[in-house]
């Protein structure tokens, strides 16, 4: 989940949304003396690899699964645990080089698992794997977890082929912890840090999934949303992320935040490799009732929306009100507009972020009271040492220099105060956030028969601080959370030297369609730059 997006909504709205960028990232110009961290860093064999092109050499022999796997861990040594030190990786799997070396048995003589066969991806550390690894949402409080059994969605990974090759930090307990965190930090893990310049945030709370996609750590990863925790590292660090509906990709075995909200999703350096890693996620799980919702409208091949042409005639609306005066987000707009045009789409202006701004308290509420309950319930059937959200607190209480030393847990303790899901405030706040905004939206695409909306996802990530907390502007990410509609974000552009990502979002299972409005764009732009792991701005 994005950092104080409930809590600022308010002002935001009160505001217009005036303020594109705050503190650091607005007046900061580029600097010609900027230089990369470590010159050392060796060219990467791997860089920039997509899963076509490793399934194909794979398949021709080329590479082994198990070279793969080396490669990558060879590389994570390199510029995540060492020189640069991106942080992005909490914890190892010790079985993936042997796991890959049994893929390459099977795929010897012709056993081929699935779509992933052989292709290390890593996943978010807030994800159950029933192997050696712990599953902590980057909270000290939940070290020693090591879960009975995978989720769901690890085990429709295995079924593909993958090679979990390790877990990525995370804002802890998905940013759901405190008003003044920092993304990307976590008291298990530390800070992640940006790989284009590295005090700079990697937004969260799937940190470590975008900044280790970015910088070559793995093909593709795992990440979790429950408001802008996909959309906003995928913007920041210049990767594709999907949000999915909620329904179409299982949640059990995830450690929550919000039943409404919360989804996990493909995070991948091409739209091509994201639809890839969706088609292996997406499937209903019994143990998810609202998957059940998603049957026959789910897709078991996202990569057949591939289209350069998918723009094409298609109707995006686009905010008409001004959403900051940063000339250079503006100009990077401006110029993903014309070439939407360009690209034969028909751009409308519509208003309608002020009406879903004003949902902002209303939806802290819900997730509150949700996390509560379903964390609650995770824990009482964890291994985790702590069997209640009261019990991590206590912990949290008691080991307050290492837990906390920075921010604190009030985003906890209001979420522990509050009473049960049969609430009446509870059931009021579900009714204006999440039944507001599919309203909000629903009238607006019929209005305007518009088949997506398209925006800039987030300003550029602003500077780390740990101590006050993120400093964080625009952001267009609440529409798609809140609603639980799916939601893309591609790279289309730089300011200040960092990523800008451009978002689309549509109604129910419109992930075919945003897939190929995304590609489409992402064919006709080419604006993924491979970051260069420079130190700062002075």
């Amino acid at each position: 989940m994005k950092r104080r997006t409930f809590l600022t909504t308010a002002t935001l709205a009160s505001a217009g949304l005036s303020t594109l960028l705050i503190s650091s990232c607005v007046d900061t110009k580029k600097n010609e003396k900027q230089e990369a961290t470590d010159d050392s860093v060796e060219a990467f064999e791997l860089e920039e690899e997509t899963i076509s092109n490793l399934r194909e050499k794979l398949a021709s022999g080329k590479y082994s699964s198990e070279q793969l796997v080396q490669m990558y861990l060879d590389r994570i040594e390199a510029i995540d645990k060492k020189g640069p030190k991106l942080n992005s990786i909490i914890e190892l799997n010790p079985d993936g080089l042997s796991i890959a070396k049994a893929l390459d048995s099977d795929m010897k003589a012709g056993r081929i698992r699935g779509i992933l066969h052989g292709i290390p991806i890593l996943i978010k550390d807030n994800i159950d794997t029933a192997d050696k690894m712990q599953t902590t949402a980057g909270s000290l409080a939940m070290v020693g977890n090591i879960a009975s059994k995978d989720a769901f969605i690890v085990k429709k990974l295995r079924e593909a082929g993958a090679v979990i090759i390790g877990k990525t930090n995370l804002s802890e307990w998905a940013n759901f912890r405190s008003t003044q965190s920092s993304s990307g930090w976590s008291s298990r893990g530390g800070q992640t840090k940006n790989p284009y310049i590295l005090d700079h945030s990697p937004c969260g709370s799937s940190a470590g999934s975008g900044v280790a996609v970015s910088a070559n750590l793995c093909a593709a990863a795992v990440g979790t949303e429950t408001d802008g925790s996909i959309v906003c590292p995928a913007s920041v660090n210049g990767v594709v992320g999907i949000k999915p509906t909620v329904g179409l990709v299982s949640r059990s075995g995830i450690i929550p935040i919000s039943k409404t909200q919360d989804t996990a999703g493909p995070m991948a350096r091409t739209v091509s490799d994201a639809a890839i890693l969706l088609s292996a996620l997406a499937a209903v799980d019994p143990e998810d009732a609202v998957t059940l919702e998603s049957k026959g409208k789910a897709q078991k091949d996202y990569t057949t929306f591939l289209d350069v042409n998918a723009l094409k005639g298609k109707r995006i609306g686009i905010e008409k009100k001004p959403q900051g005066n940063n000339k250079i987000i503006n100009e990077v707009l401006d110029g993903a507009i014309k070439l939407l045009k360009k690209q034969g789409a028909v751009i409308i202006e519509i208003d309608y972020l002020d009406k879903i701004n004003a949902f902002g308290q209303a939806e802290f509420e819900v997730l509150q009271y949700e996390f509560k309950d379903g964390l609650n319930n995770y824990l009482a059937k964890s291994n985790a040492k702590v069997k209640t959200l009261k019990e991590v607190i206590d912990y949290n209480n008691t080991n307050e220099d290492k837990a906390m030393p920075y921010f604190r847990q009030e985003t906890l303790e209001s979420s522990n105060a509050k009473q049960g899901l049969n609430d009446p405030k509870y059931l009021d706040a579900l009714a204006k956030s999440f039944e507001g905004s599919k309203k909000v939206l629903n009238a607006v695409f019929k209005e305007h028969q518009l088949d997506a909306i398209c925006g800039i996802t987030m300003g550029p990530a602003c500077s780390i601080d740990t101590i006050y907390g993120d400093r964080w502007g625009y952001s267009l990410t609440t529409p798609a959370a809140a609603s639980g509609y799916p939601h893309i974000t591609v790279p289309c552009g730089q300011a200040y030297d960092l990523p800008v990502g451009l978002s689309f979002f549509g109604t129910p299972y419109m992930e075919g369609e945003l897939i190929g409005l995304g590609y489409a764009y992402e064919q006709a732009s080419k604006k993924r730059l491979k970051p260069v792991l420079k130190t700062s701005f002075l």
